[in-house]
């Protein structure tokens, strides 16, 4: 299970409005090779999942991942922190074992 926190939930529709996206549009997030600690994540707004990929639903919000990047990130929280301290969003990542200070990258 995946969940987004209900602030996340509304800056990814406030996002989906700024690109012209449908609101029913998915969250797509993937793990890839990169960033400081060797993981990192990329998020895209998608209109169906990839052959694949599971999709998950919290908070109104579904979210579709590939089966090779959903062993990094099962049991994670997107959350979303905004205002002059905010970092944007942030992933709570049980799995991770190492981070960056900047939270983009990490390493299971």
């Amino acid at each position: 299970m995946i969940t987004i926190s209900p602030e996340a939930v509304k800056k990814l529709a406030s996002l989906k409005q700024d690109d012209g996206k449908d609101a029913s549009a998915l969250l797509r997030v993937e793990v890839k090779k990169g960033g400081c600690s060797g993981l990192s994540y990329k998020m895209d707004f998608v209109n169906e999942p990839q052959a694949g990929d599971k999709v998950f639903e919290s908070n109104g919000e579904k979210i579709a991942i590939d089966n090779n990047s959903l062993l990094y990130i099962l049991g994670m929280t997107l959350e979303y922190s905004g205002g002059l301290n905010g970092k944007g969003f942030v992933f709570n990542n049980p799995n991770a074992t190492k981070s960056c200070g900047c939270g983009s990258s990490f390493n299971v």
